[in-house]
């Protein structure tokens, strides 16, 4: 990049005149009100994207990831319930993630490309200096050169937040966080406030937020993907960024996925342009629970076609015992749904009965239902819908089975006996509404390739 000299007293004028127009617009868009883009980690549009890695190298890796992080989700559901509140803050919010989003820390603010995870609540980035720092592409962030950065007491509210065992006092009586992941990956550092700053995909204007606690990590490794710099936390948790936000967005985020093979970048709202309105929007609850990171929703069951399945199904029974509210979690860093066992092989079965095709084994062993793709490439399956309170979410054809090698589509449910998530994947050309004000998600079939 070239740099040109300018007369300082034409800096400063330049300066001061941008302050101005951010200061004006952060108060004209105090209730929030920014569209940005969210990038999938495998998209071209990244800007350090591989080109000589395969579409289905790329589906691989998405679906061997999306294991992984269900049994990382898995594990800190259950450690949250156990007797110790403070074990599921010590070892893991999240594991990696599917979307990145740019944000700018500091003033000057620094661009930051960061994994976008409603699985996780802190936000952090890779800080100069650096003890230990995974390989990134971009340069790291250095707090010394931006006049907004401040660190937060280890006595403070914020650090107390986030949990006896995730946090710390250095020798300046400043706070210090862990976080332990469930693949051994780990981000430690110093706990500060910053200016951040959200510049809108869809205009020319910026949102500035001052004073975000975030974690500024001198000591991070693990399987963090090179590309990113750190995660933007959106889970449910006190020191998320949707949380400490709360007032500024009226509790409001929203987000709208494409498809794996658009050309388009999905999109993330906050504040007022997040509302999601409209006669075909369908909404369900969110459930309290813990941990608070996670959002939990309520599903009543699944239906093929005309043949319903309650979510407790039990192959040839006739039982009606009552369906636990809160018994999936909807998130965006996870691709595939993982369904209870039980409902899991009722699905299957009952979507067996009803496809006319050749059945074939998953080359990768990972999926139980596939199948080869005739000759003219058309397959056809019934509709599936998934019943939550509330609201009754049909789901595409082109996410429920995915060709997963060349001539190979298969269902993209997963048996779990752990915690059931919903996936990314079934979130695609859905505009997705999270309401925390009143405490409920809502559905609106969209196209999410096209400006809204």
């Amino acid at each position: 990049m070239a740099f040109y000299y300018t007369p300082l007293s034409l800096i400063l004028a330049t300066w001061l005149l941008s302050t101005i127009s951010l200061i004006s617009l952060s108060e004209e868009t105090k209730n929030g009100g920014v569209t940005l883009d969210l990038i999938h980690r495998d998209s071209p549009l990244l800007p350090f994207y591989d080109p000589s890695t395969t579409h289905f190298e790329h589906l691989r890796s998405l679906f061997r990831r999306s294991i992984l992080r269900h049994s990382a989700l898995s594990l800190a559901y259950f450690k949250s319930a156990s007797k110790s509140p403070d074990l599921f803050e010590a070892t893991l919010t999240s594991i990696g993630g599917a979307y990145l989003m740019k944000i700018n820390i500091g003033t000057p603010p620094v661009e930051i490309l960061a994994i976008a995870d409603t699985g996780s609540d802190l936000t952090w980035t890779q800080c100069m200096p650096c003890t230990q720092c995974y390989k990134q592409k971009a340069p790291l962030f250095n707090p010394t050169n931006t006049t907004t950065y401040r660190s937060v007491s280890c006595t403070s509210q914020q650090c107390q937040s986030l949990g006896v065992e995730s946090s710390s006092c250095d020798r300046s009586n400043g706070c210090l966080y862990q976080v332990r992941y469930g693949d051994r990956s780990y981000s430690n550092g110093n706990l500060a406030v910053e200016t951040f700053t959200f510049d809108s995909s869809t205009s020319n204007e910026s949102v500035v937020f001052p004073k975000v606690v975030f974690g500024c990590g001198h000591n991070n490794d693990g399987t963090f993907n090179e590309m990113g710099s750190g995660i933007v936390g959106l889970g449910g948790g006190a020191v998320s960024i949707v949380r400490q936000l709360e007032t500024t967005i009226g509790g409001k985020f929203s987000y709208c996925l494409t498809t794996l093979d658009s050309k388009s970048s999905s999109k993330i709202s906050f504040g007022p342009n997040a509302i999601v309105t409209g006669p075909n929007v369908s909404s369900t609850p969110i459930v309290q629970k813990s941990p608070d990171t996670f959002y939990y929703l309520t599903l009543e069951g699944v239906s093929v076609g005309n043949e319903a399945l309650a979510y407790n199904y039990i192959p040839n029974s006739n039982s009606n015992s009552s369906i636990e509210e809160g018994n999936i979690i909807i998130d965006s860093g996870t691709t595939l749904t993982f369904l209870p066992s039980s409902l899991y092989e009722g699905l299957e079965s009952t979507l067996e009965k009803s496809i006319n095709g050749n059945r074939v084994s998953d080359p990768q062993g990972l999926f139980g239902l596939c199948y080869r793709l005739p000759n003219n490439g058309e397959f056809n399956a019934p509709p599936i819908i998934a019943h939550f309170t509330g609201a009754d979410v049909e789901l595409t054809q082109e996410s429920t089975f995915v060709e997963v090698e060349k001539g190979v589509v298969c269902l993209t449910f997963v048996p779990s006996q752990d915690l059931a998530i919903f996936g990314n994947l079934h979130q695609m050309n859905f505009l997705i509404g999270y309401d925390l004000e009143n405490q409920k998600v809502g559905f609106l079939p969209t196209d999410c390739s096209k400006p809204r």
